[in-house]
């Protein structure tokens, strides 16, 4: 099969770009790094042609909302666009568990994401995972002041990234399946525990602070809407022993 990576380089899609490759399947990633800008669409025709499938796990980082949905609406709509021209097949698409309880700040173009997907012409996938383990050393570095971290009150359910990117190759043999089952974590865990855990193992010493606000985001946060429901995939790796591994 001739797969096409978006966002190719990031914490996913190098998952994915190597299990591939390693199915046997020709695998090209669509990245600046290629010549390939996803917003702009600039690239996209050239990348896209003889290409069988995009898996698309293109992200941005911001939490706010207009900045997201216009990310989200820009490349999702240049792929589908380029890619129904090109002749792809399939299109899988890597969402997040809760797009439509959070309907604000990131997930708002996450949400606008999959209306553009499951309202295409190509036949589609689309799978919502929870936040990698890696998001806990991310949250740490950016929320960090001094010495003292401010944390979102959120219970999270972390997965590896790699066992969303083997559930994304998979989704991409498998063929066009709509909605499939969400995948979460083998552990529910608090957000500051975690991040916690990774100051101890890069030896920081940090006072990590929970905090809340008001809106639909911060509620879904309080209330464990950004969980996997009942009947959703489970992961293997804890994220003890992810941060074990590094």
């Amino acid at each position: 099969m001739n797969i096409a990576v978006a966002g190719g380089t990031g914490t996913v899609g190098r998952h994915v770009v190597t299990i591939a490759r390693g199915r046997g399947h020709r695998v090209v990633s669509l990245s600046r790094a290629e010549g390939v800008d996803l917003v702009s669409g600039s690239g996209l025709a050239e990348a896209l042609g003889g290409v069988d499938t995009v898996i698309d796990v293109a992200n941005t980082q911001t939490l706010n909302g207009k900045k997201s949905v216009d990310f989200f609406t820009a490349v999702t709509g240049n792929m589908l666009r380029t890619g129904t021209a090109a002749g792809v097949r399939h299109h899988v698409a890597l969402s997040i568990v809760g797009a439509d309880k959070a309907s604000a700040g990131y997930y708002a173009g996450k949400l606008a994401q999959e209306n553009l997907v499951s309202h295409s012409e190509l036949p589609w996938t689309i799978l919502r995972a929870t936040q990698f383990h890696e998001f806990a050393a991310q949250m740490l570095q950016r929320s960090s002041v001094g010495p003292v971290a401010l944390v979102p009150r959120m219970a999270t359910q972390p997965v590896a990234a790699r066992e969303v990117a083997e559930a994304l190759v998979n989704a991409a043999e498998a063929g066009p399946q709509g909605r499939v089952a969400d995948l979460g974590g083998p552990e529910r865990k608090y957000l500051a525990d975690l991040v916690r855990a990774c100051a101890r193992k890069q030896g920081q010493k940090k006072l990590v602070i929970e905090f809340t606000a008001p809106g639909p985001l911060w509620r879904a946060m309080r209330n464990g809407d950004l969980l996997p429901v009942a009947g959703s995939a489970v992961g293997r790796q804890t994220f003890s022993e992810w941060l074990n591994a590094r």
